[in-house]
């Protein structure tokens, strides 16, 4: 039974988000000097995956908030609400975390940082990542822990969101991370630093209100929304245009806000149903498919690819655009078979049963 809450076209926009993840490991890891472009140019666009990585921040907000905003802003019980989201999220990520060592240890390391160590299973395995800082199995790991404290601060934003309205959540959220980031410790900070939660926070939010569009008024609806959306778009992305990749990276802080309202008012058009062309790519078959599977793809896509990459490439191409090649025939290949493969044990079952018992007489 298909959920009273699901909109149309964002299973497409998460295989989408995703595949893109994927392409900017397959570039990042093709052509060395990141945040520098030292491939051709034609690929830069390849090199945004935070940006893919805030919209899927942005996407779960609004999601989560689809169903809330039809009940008046209620959660219906927030230990239920956590319970389902852990039943939801931990067992496949656990699955990934013991993948991701398993490739770390033998195969190949996960970073520059070094291999895991002592404290990267508690670290890890506890999802206190965005807290404490230890080596990663997986560098696609750090959104994972924060979104699971987004998590635990949902039902707080959807009191805030029910007793003092959108424009008091929104700008109490945002204010704060602004405040932040105008503290250089935090406003800017370096690749694998933890306490990200704080920063991230308004991007959640923006996705958790916009959710509000399921219930707004007709005319509210009808509004132009796909096109308020690419004007929302263009200011920000002719700054990246313009600044290139290593500024970019080096003040995604500032970014991360700027690109906030041209997501959310795509999320809006894509719940209003609007534009029909993109809603119909959308919801092609290839791509839904792709999307009921896009956590597992974002969990163990890395190692994979890192393993095309650091262990079989080097054997038959040569560096750079070889490697990039090789990778994208071999690595893309495996990463979106593999993460079915992955999905049908690990992420599916627990979608389809809400408890052991119910998996257990699922599975006999």
């Amino acid at each position: 039974m298909r959920d009273p809450a699901h909109v149309r076209g964002l299973d497409g926009l998460r295989g989408l988000a995703a595949l893109y993840v994927v392409l900017f490991h397959c570039r990042l890891l093709s052509f060395p000097g990141f945040p520098h472009n030292s491939g051709p140019a034609w690929l830069g666009w390849m090199m945004y995956g935070r940006i893919a990585v805030v919209f899927f921040l942005v996407l779960s907000g609004f999601s989560l908030a689809l169903s809330p905003a039809r009940n008046g802003w209620r959660l219906g019980g927030a230990a239920r609400f956590l319970r389902r989201r852990a039943w939801r999220i931990l067992p496949p990520y656990w699955a990934a975390l013991a993948f991701s060592l398993l490739i770390a240890y033998f195969v190949v390391p996960a970073s520059h940082f070094g291999p895991p160590n002592g404290s990267t299973i508690p670290v890890y395995g506890l999802v206190v990542q965005d807290m404490v800082m230890a080596p990663t199995p997986n560098g696609a790991f750090w959104s994972i822990g924060v979104e699971a404290e987004l998590y635990l601060l949902f039902p707080l934003l959807l009191l805030v969101r029910r007793r003092l309205g959108a424009v008091a959540l929104v700008a109490g959220v945002t204010l704060l991370a602004v405040i932040r980031g105008l503290s250089a410790a935090h406003a800017n900070p370096a690749e694998g630093m933890n306490w990200l939660t704080p920063n991230l926070a308004p991007v959640f939010v923006a996705g958790l209100v916009g959710a509000g569009i399921i219930t707004a008024p007709d005319r509210i609806r009808r509004l132009p929304w796909h096109w308020a959306a690419l004007l929302a778009a263009a200011p920000p992305l002719a700054l990246v245009i313009a600044k290139g990749p290593a500024w970019t990276v080096s003040h995604y802080f500032w970014i991360d806000l700027a690109v906030i309202p041209a997501m959310t008012m795509l999320l809006a058009a894509i719940a209003t149903g609007r534009p029909a062309s993109l809603m119909r790519l959308l919801t092609t078959r290839p791509l839904r498919g792709l999307g009921g599977f896009s956590y597992s793809l974002y969990l163990v896509h890395l190692p994979v690819v890192m393993t095309v990459v650091r262990k079989i490439a080097p054997h038959y191409v040569a560096p750079g655009l070889p490697t990039f090649w090789f990778t994208l025939t071999l690595g893309l290949p495996a990463s979106i078979l593999g993460a079915w493969m992955f999905a049908e044990v690990f992420e599916k079952p627990f979608q389809r049963h809400r408890s052991w018992k119910s998996l257990g007489r699922g599975a006999g």
